[in-house]
């Protein structure tokens, strides 16, 4: 524990100052982000936080994988760091000159083959106790899957101060409580990136009131980083996280995801074409503020991550029930905030006049 806390507050510390290096250079060289009809801040607001967390994670992690013996990773792991390095390399050049949606999914494409030819897969649908939970080779269509889209959905979710970071922490920090039961790496890999994202979220304090953002290639790199957790299996440990409890932790962003994707489907519009109808731009209309925004998804992440756990620790058929209250969390909060979206819709004249409503302030 007192090894962890070290790692926590090294990582916190290392991303502290990282950020306020990006951040200084970014306002003398007015690297702003760039306010369109979607975007609900004012001002002049860096957007390059991401570099200097994932910065912070990169040394950290490194770190540890030196300290620690025995890891069993080896050279499988080599081909990961390259593939991490240009999710945030290409984020970031977004940031500053958008890039087609192609060329996005291009390099996110190679980032999840980087992952999925040296054996990071995931095993298992459900407990290894099912023996029909077994995947076989439908594994690796399924992990390549996990890994596009959980890049691209923290990447939609990161729409107001605090919200990705704050969602992403707490994953992480349920991420590595699961994996201390059986890897004390993967739990302290879990517990860099916790502390590389509480260093950056210093940042948007009080929320929201960022002053830098994570930006794209921020974003990105947690989708990224989030969806290689479930996957590390290291040698004389239990197998990967199954796929199940792995998506139910991560359910608000998968979720929204999905949501997203059916909308643009059902609406005939492409499927990379934003809007404003997110489930924090839901929320936004609901509460008015962002604040509240933010302390209710953190909260109903909180709650997914404590089921989460607990489906992990109970096996058998008590995991299962378990698991499944977590899925109907998710699946409740998601159908209740459409519906009363939907009311506040019909009663502000159609669509058009409410997305011209979503309030254009922070606070």
């Amino acid at each position: 524990m007192v090894g962890a806390l070290i790692v926590f507050f090294s990582s916190f510390a290392l991303s502290t100052i990282a950020v306020v290096v990006v951040l200084r250079i970014s306002h003398k060289k007015s690297w702003y982000d760039h306010i369109n009809e979607r975007k609900i801040h004012t001002g002049n607001i860096p957007r390059l936080g991401g570099v200097g967390f994932a910065a912070a994670f990169v040394i950290a992690a490194v770190f540890v994988n030196f300290a620690v013996e025995k890891t069993g990773f080896g050279l499988r792991f080599l081909p990961v760091l390259p593939a991490m390095f240009l999710i945030i390399i290409s984020g970031a050049y977004d940031d500053f000159r958008p890039m087609a949606p192609r060329y996005k999914l291009l390099i996110q494409i190679i980032a999840a083959l980087c992952v999925i030819i040296p054996g990071f897969t995931f095993h298992q649908l459900l407990d290894p106790a099912w023996n029909f939970s077994g995947l076989n080779w439908i594994r690796y269509p399924l992990t390549f899957i996990w890994i596009v889209g959980l890049i691209n959905a923290i990447n939609f979710i990161d729409g107001i101060d605090g919200l990705a970071g704050g969602i992403s922490l707490l994953a992480a920090l349920t991420f590595a409580l699961i994996a201390f039961s059986g890897s004390g790496f993967t739990a302290l890999f879990c517990i860099c990136l916790a502390g590389a994202v509480g260093g950056f979220l210093v940042f948007n304090a009080p929320f929201p009131g960022a002053k830098i953002f994570m930006g794209d290639g921020g974003s990105q790199f947690l989708g990224f980083t989030l969806a290689l957790f479930p996957l590390i299996e290291e040698r004389n440990s239990p197998a990967a996280l199954p796929v199940l409890y792995a998506a139910a932790l991560l359910g608000i962003p998968i979720f929204d995801l999905i949501a997203s994707i059916w909308r643009r489907v059902r609406d005939g519009r492409r499927i990379y074409n934003p809007d404003k109808y997110h489930l924090h731009h839901k929320l936004m209309r609901l509460t008015r503020s962002a604040r509240r925004v933010d302390l209710i998804l953190w909260g109903l992440q909180i709650v997914l991550g404590a089921l989460v756990y607990f489906a992990v620790q109970a096996k058998g058929r008590l995991s299962l029930i378990i698991l499944g209250a977590a899925y109907a969390v998710i699946i409740a909060f998601f159908t209740v905030i459409h519906f009363l979206n939907r009311r506040i819709t019909r009663r502000s004249g159609g669509p058009g006049k409410l997305v011209d409503e979503l309030p254009a302030t922070a606070d």
